[in-house]
This record gives C-alpha cells, sequence and structure tokens, in this order.
C-alpha cells in the first residue's frame, strides 16, 4: 500500500469531536421553538404548547395567558367586541414617573391598561366579559380598572346577559393611594345592584389573584371558580406568618387549599372551561337543563 493510500485510510478512521457552535451559529437558531415547564422541568415545543391552550403537556401547569390568548382561548370565535378601549390612567397623586411606567407598559403590551372589556358568546351564548392582564402593571387595580370593570357590569346589565371575569392581580395599585382602594366598593356595589337585578355573576380566579381584588369582585360572584394551582389571597404569607407568630400550610392560598375549605365552587382546567361555562350559561336559560 502506498504512503498517500495509508495516510488517507489513518485520516478517515480519526475520531471526530463535537465542536462548540460559534456565536454566528447560535444566532442561527431561532429562539422560541422549545418551552420548558417550570413545575415538572420537561421540554416541549412551543407549537404544542400553545395548541394545547398553554397547559403542559406532561404535568398539567397552567402557563400565564394574555388577555389577548385569554380572549382566543374561551370566546367564540369572531364573537369579541372591546368596550372603552381607550380609557387611560392619570397621575393624581402626582407620583413620580408613574405616567413613563404606563407608557412603557403600553408600548410593550399594546394594551392601554390592565383589563380588557367587551361582548362576546361562550357556546353561542352572549356575555360580557372582563380579562385583566397580568403583563399590565401586574394587573393592578387603578381607577380606570375599576371603572372599566364598573362600566361592563352596567352594560351587561343593560343587555340582560352574564358578566365574567378573570382575575389576575397583584392588588390595589399603589401610585393611585385611597383612589385605587375605593375601586373594591365601586365595583362590589355594580355586582349588587346587578345581581338584585336577576343577573348572573361568573368570577374565573388565575394566577395570581391578590390583595383587593380578591377581596372584591373577585370574589363575590355566583359561581367562584378558579383554575388549577392559582395564587389566591389576600396578603402575603410572610406577613400573615408575623402577624399570627405560626407557621402556614405548604398550599396554603393555593386554588386547591380554598377549594377544601369551601372559598370556591370548583377548580376548572383551563382545557375544560369553555365548554362547562356554555353549560352553566345553557343551564341559567329559560327551560336549560344541565348535561355534565
Amino acid at each position: 500500500m502506498a504512503l498517500k493510500d495509508l495516510f488517507t485510510k489513518t485520516q478517515t478512521k480519526k475520531k471526530k469531536y463535537a465542536t462548540i457552535p460559534t456565536e454566528a451559529a447560535k444566532q442561527d437558531v431561532p429562539e422560541g421553538i422549545m418551552t420548558k415547564c417550570p413545575s415538572c422541568k420537561k421540554i416541549m415545543y412551543t407549537k404544542e404548547l400553545m395548541k394545547n391552550e398553554k397547559v403542559c403537556l406532561h404535568c398539567q401547569y397552567h402557563f400565564p395567558m394574555n388577555s389577548g390568548e385569554r380572549i382566543t382561548s374561551f370566546l367564540d370565535e369572531g364573537s369579541f367586541e372591546e368596550f372603552n378601549e381607550n380609557m387611560i390612567s392619570k397621575n393624581p397623586l402626582d407620583f413620580p414617573d408613574y405616567l413613563e411606567k404606563l407608557e412603557k407598559d403600553r408600548q410593550k403590551t399594546k394594551l392601554n391598561e390592565a383589563v380588557v372589556t367587551g361582548l362576546g358568546a361562550v357556546g353561542g351564548h352572549k356575555v360580557v366579559v372582563a380579562i385583566m392582564d397580568a403583563t399590565f402593571r401586574m394587573g393592578s387595580m387603578g381607577s380606570v380598572v375599576g371603572e372599566k370593570i364598573t362600566l361592563a357590569i352596567e352594560k351587561a346589565d343593560e343587555l340582560s346577559v352574564p358578566f365574567i371575569i378573570f382575575t389576575a392581580s397583584g392588588g390595589a395599585r399603589m401610585q393611585e393611594g385611597a383612589i385605587s382602594l375605593m375601586q373594591m366598593a365601586k365595583t362590589s356595589v355594580a355586582l349588587k345592584k346587578f345581581s338584585n337585578r336577576g343577573g348572573l355573576i361568573i368570577s374565573i380566579m388565575t394566577h395570581p389573584t391578590t390583595g383587593g381584588v380578591s377581596a372584591s369582585f373577585a370574589s363575590l360572584g355566583d359561581y367562584n371558580f378558579a383554575e388549577p394551582q392559582s395564587l389566591i389571597g389576600f396578603a402575603g404569607r410572610r406577613v400573615i406568618e408575623q402577624s399570627i407568630r405560626e407557621k402556614l400550610p405548604e398550599d396554603f392560598q393555593t386554588a386547591e387549599f380554598l377549594l377544601k375549605h369551601g372559598q370556591l365552587d370548583a377548580i376548572i382546567s383551563r382545557l375544560e372551561l369553555a365548554e362547562k361555562i356554555a353549560n352553566i350559561l345553557e343551564i341559567h336559560q329559560p327551560g336549560g337543563e344541565i348535561t355534565w
């Protein structure tokens, strides 16, 4: 065998080692293709996760949804008509940098405030919905959030249709002080008037529902539901433990804990939510009957 042929044969048998991708190669890989579940730590295709209503394919963990995703997931296709979309917050207390932060969130989320309200349909039944969005100021409740929810309740009363609210909030918005806290009373009174006139109220609490929101309109439904593992409570766990000088249960302030202690009517997976709510709406129609 010629020396040249021997050298070529040796080279072809040489072990190949993995190479480290260059920065340019890394940039060629699209971001967001895969998503890791924070609960079970398994990785799945983002496209498959989105098709599954952002519910983990392995452990059923419910990823957060923004208002747009919630509308697409819950309401009948093409049925949504938004109310009061151009309402924006002022700065009544001249809180430093407040308006700048609001503008930054508007640019980031393409929303004007932390709640979206409108008319839609679920299983063919007309409803007025209010959907809180935690991507805008952590869903905090300011004057505009309270006003939009109140106007939505009044619209449901005017149209004689049920009112459904999805809550997701860090509580009252501190930059508006007492004005923010007043929204608890305003929305609660509106719900009471609506209820007295025979209106149906369905509250669906999502992760997280805390502070003044949980202490007012979130808990005042004729039906109070929640998504699995949602954090629902008023004060923070550490504050409560320091106040009562006791250790709280591990599952304290979860949807499962609240259901166990009679503060929820049911925990419903997002994958079944539209169907079950449509069923409830059917029950409340003249001659309606339950099918699940």
